[in-house]
């Protein structure tokens, strides 16, 4: 019974794939007829039809010709031949040979796909044909309307258009050669060669528009507007040269006389329709003749500058050499009774050959004012750098003068602060003797005395002669920062010796009862009468604590109380 199940079994395996491998093969046969027919059933022969509306002559013919014997080709040949290839590869599937069909089906899809490219390019060439000889006809009416309304334009202001006229009449003649060469190629079909001139013509057309917009300005430009310019320039310089400006430095007359020879060049660059040299240039001119007109202007400008400030510079320099030496004199006098530093000390002493330089840098440039024979543009830099650096030396006058006033002063604020010192140190060491405490510790004695030393240095700094303020505010400083130390412990040890008192005070409720309370506030009591207030309150405010949680933190605040009322 197994030696029968297995080859039925592998039977039925082969038939269910042979099943399956013809019906995939059916489909792919069925495709390819369907683009088979879509090919025949295209309308190309139609399409081609449509050029015999053109002149049946020259390459619409030729191409007419050959559209159409290559579409027969498609029809008559390719066809055949597929319809041929079909049939086989249906055979080969009936007798299930599915390898030979597969080659039979990619031959097949080959020739389809050639017959697609071969209907696509006739396709294409015909819409190309038709659609040139539309846009020819379109275009060329267009191009001939131009063409009137330009030698309209040139024939109405031949003034206009001057040296190049005969260029621009020359180039619309051209556009009659073209239009007829046009007219012969249309009528003899070749509407593609007749295309290439329409875009020819198109170009020129945009370049001869250019030219029509452009010569007259330009020509305006070279004939009237920069000549124009070049004369009110020489006019200016002229002028001002008369009024003794020096303009030598500008080289003006060089590049006026270099503009008048490249007007002729351009003018003849002009004649020939040179454009794109022509433009630019004159572009370039107009920006250096403005920039000349600038320079003259800069020039007066200056002149008028220098006139105003010369004269004035000369009072400035002198004032500033007497105000220079008056500092001076007041430096030495105030260098008797205080210390200055050493830079300030050479500000008077540099300050002087800085204004003697200046002083002949002044003659030198009023020397050349008077000769005018220097530019008044650089003459006029030259006087704004010595009149900045002239503030720049008076400044540091002002700043040199302020500072010596300010010693007299600071000294006077000095010995003010270290007055107000000893009263300070004074009152404190009162308050410790006056409070209600058992004694002074040795720390805070020497706290005091050191505060009294610093006052006494500080003292001692004043007498010096000459005064250094430097070393006498240093010491001040230090001794301020010594005496409100010292007053801020004084007045912390008398609160702790309040708070001392009211926590043993406290604590005193219940020592009766509480020995171990007792034999602590007993030590704590010992430290404070040995004037060991800061243990005396450790040991005090740990024995409270102890005993009943969150007390000294309600003494600490009824004593802060009580010192907040008593001041």
């Amino acid at each position: 019974m197994e030696y029968i199940i297995i080859p039925v079994i592998l039977l039925l395996i082969l038939a269910i794939v042979g099943f399956m491998m013809r019906r995939k093969h059916t489909t792919i046969i069925a495709k390819l007829e369907n683009e088979k027919s879509q090919i025949q059933n295209n309308p190309i022969n139609e399409e081609i039809s449509k050029v015999k509306s053109l002149n049946m002559n020259g390459e619409t013919e030729e191409m007419f010709e050959r559209w159409r014997n290559s579409w027969d080709e498609v029809i008559d040949v390719h066809m055949t031949k597929v319809d041929s290839l079909l049939f086989d590869a249906e055979d080969q599937i009936n007798r299930l040979r599915f390898k030979k069909a597969t080659l039979i089906e990619r031959e097949i899809e080959d020739y389809i796909q050639k017959c697609e490219k071969d209907k696509d390019k006739i396709l294409e060439e015909l819409n190309e044909l038709i659609g040139s000889e539309e846009k020819n006809r379109i275009e060329i009416e267009q191009l001939k309307e131009y063409y009137r309304s330009a030698r309209k334009t040139l024939l109405a202001h031949q003034h206009s258009f001057g040296v190049a006229l005969p260029a621009l009449e020359k180039k619309l003649e051209g556009f009659v050669q073209k239009f007829e060469e046009f007219d012969v190629l249309t009528s003899e079909g070749n509407y593609l060669q007749a295309r290439e001139i329409v875009i020819a013509l198109n170009q020129e057309s945009q370049q001869t528009f250019e030219f029509i917009n452009d010569v007259p300005t330009i020509l305006t430009e070279l004939q009237v507007k920069l000549p124009g310019a070049v004369q009110e320039l020489r006019s200016g310089q002229r002028e001002m040269e008369e009024q003794s400006y020096y303009l030598q430095h500008l080289e003006l007359t060089k590049a006026l006389d270099k503009f008048e020879e490249e007007f002729a060049t351009l003018k003849n660059e002009l004649a020939e329709l040179n454009l794109t040299v022509v433009k630019p240039r004159v572009a370039d001119i107009n920006e250096e003749i403005d920039h000349f007109y600038d320079l003259l202007e800069k020039e007066v400008i200056a002149k008028n500058y220098v006139d105003q400030n010369c004269d004035r510079l000369l009072s400035s320099i002198t004032n500033v050499i007497s105000s220079t030496r008056l500092v001076s004199d007041e430096a030495t006098f105030v260098q008797q009774s205080y210390r200055l530093n050493e830079k300030d000390a050479e500000i008077p002493k540099a300050a002087l050959k800085q204004l003697e330089a200046l002083q002949r840098r002044y003659d030198l440039l009023a020397m050349r004012v008077r000769e005018e024979k220097s530019a008044y543009s650089s003459l006029q830099e030259e006087l704004i750098e010595i009149n900045e650096e002239l503030e720049h030396i008076h400044e540091e006058q002002d700043h040199l003068s302020n500072t010596m006033k300010k010693l007299r002063i600071d000294e006077n604020k000095a010995r003010t602060q270290v007055e107000s010192l000893k009263k300070t140190l004074q009152e404190t060491d009162r308050i410790l003797n006056k409070a209600n405490i058992p004694g002074i510790p040795e720390e805070m004695d020497a706290r005091l005395d050191e505060a009294a030393e610093h006052i006494y240095v500080v003292m001692q700094s004043l007498q010096e002669v000459p005064l250094n303020m430097g070393t006498v505010h240093n010491n001040l400083n230090a001794a301020t920062l010594c005496v409100e130390d010292v007053k801020a412990k004084a007045h912390e040890l008398i609160e702790n010796v309040m708070l001392i008192e009211r926590i043993i005070q406290y604590g005193n409720r219940h020592r009766a009862t509480n020995l171990k309370l007792h034999t602590r506030l007993k030590e704590a009591e010992k430290s404070f009468n040995q004037f060991r207030y800061s243990k005396a309150l450790e040991e005090a405010g740990t024995a409270v604590e102890e005993m009943e949680p969150g007390a000294l933190k309600r003494i600490q605040e009824l004593v802060a109380e009580e010192t907040v009322v008593s001041k």
